[in-house]
């Protein structure tokens, strides 16, 4: 299963949640501005990297952004 890291006000995230539907796709969604170890576990997985939207298949990155183009996560 995909996990979406994102946050309600990046546009790019809903971009990507939808797209992710359209396809079909199983994915578990993370506000990563309300959720502290949300952010913490998606900043493990870039390294430090604060662009939003992040996928990951769990344990790796799939995707940075939606279609080259991202927010910053403030964090909780």
């Amino acid at each position: 299963m995909l996990v979406l890291f994102g946050s309600p006000s990046c546009p790019y995230t809903a971009q990507l949640r939808e797209d992710l539907e359209w396809r079909g796709e199983d994915f578990v969604e993370h506000d990563v501005d309300a959720d502290a170890q949300a952010l913490a576990h998606m900043l493990s997985l870039t390294r430090g990297d604060r662009t939003i939207p992040v996928l990951s298949d769990g344990e790796r990155i799939v995707q940075v952004g939606y279609e080259g183009r991202g927010c910053y996560a403030n964090g909780g």
